[in-house]
């Protein structure tokens, strides 16, 4: 765990952000009081795999046809 102040953060912000994501804790404090923990964030949803439904999805033959109920509005 890292405890900088306010102005040493100001000056290594980058270097601190960097120690956050490699999973170090960093806390800022002011006057040896912590005040705000840095954390990386966590990814909110997983990379899309393509292909997954590969095989699951039918279209039917008459896809692109107008049902007949539908003749009326066309």
């Amino acid at each position: 765990m890292e405890t900088v102040t306010i102005h040493e953060a100001k000056a290594k912000l980058s270097e601190l952000i960097e120690a956050a994501l490699s999973g170090e804790e960093v806390i800022i404090a002011r006057r040896k009081t912590p005040l705000v923990r840095i954390v990386p964030l966590l990814s909110s949803h997983k990379k899309r795999r393509l292909g997954t439904a590969k095989g699951r999805i039918i279209i039917s033959d008459d896809f692109d046809e107008t049902p007949e109920v539908f003749q009326d509005y066309l």
